[in-house]
């Protein structure tokens, strides 16, 4: 019997609009080619990690077939869920018989291998994979816990001092999306279009309707 076709979706998430999403990509490119693969499709999530349900990730878990692979960067681009979250992420991604491969999970390269060697070594190559997999997901967000909490204290540092004026305007990302809401662009495509936030374009527009409104 011929074996079902495999397909590698590529998962890649960027929170603010800094981020470089074309290294990221490129990088994933260049992987799954030095592993003899192409990748099938990308899914950009402008959300963050701490959110269990983000649009294009349980897009590519509808879209994904058994035995596909899900391709991402890091643990930390799929996972800074608390716990709970994560296991119930975890448990979605095993109904639909999906493989978790990322390039700082060097155990879990052996999903885009063609042949996965004798089923014991299988079965025990997976186990380990399984449990570092959840080891990264629990470090990720214990970073995202510590980043936060070192934040948090700065800022109250800084009120005490009342040296704390928020977080600068993006000035030259506001007026692209000011541009393309003149357009009538909807707020979901300028979020894609600008690799930005929708929360982001939504207090755009609500400015811009401010700005409108007759005295």
């Amino acid at each position: 019997m011929t074996p079902k076709p495999r397909f590698v979706r590529a998962y890649l998430r960027a929170s603010t609009v800094e981020q470089d999403v074309d290294r990221a990509r490129q990088m994933l490119v260049d992987f799954a080619q030095e592993h003899g693969q192409h990748i099938a499709a990308f899914y950009l999530e402008n959300e963050s990690g701490t959110k269990l349900h983000r649009p294009e990730l349980f897009r590519l878990l509808r879209d994904a077939q058994p035995g596909d692979i899900l391709l991402c960067e890091q643990v930390d681009r799929l996972s800074r869920l608390e716990a709970a979250d994560w296991l119930q992420l975890r448990s979605i991604i095993a109904a639909k018989e999906l493989h978790i491969v990322a390039l700082d999970l060097p155990t879990s390269h052996q999903f885009l291998a063609e042949a996965q060697g004798d089923s014991f070594t299988g079965r025990m190559l997976s186990a380990i994979n399984s449990m570092l997999l959840d080891m990264l997901a629990a470090v990720a967000r214990k970073d995202y816990e510590d980043r936060r909490r070192r934040t948090l204290q700065g800022i109250a540092k800084a009120q005490a001092q009342g040296k704390y004026k928020g977080r600068p305007i993006n000035g030259e990302l506001h007026d692209k999306i000011k541009a393309c809401l003149r357009r009538g662009m909807p707020i979901r495509e300028t979020a894609a279009m600008l690799d930005c936030a929708k929360s982001t374009v939504q207090r755009v527009k609500q400015d811009l309707e401010r700005d409108n409104c007759p005295a």
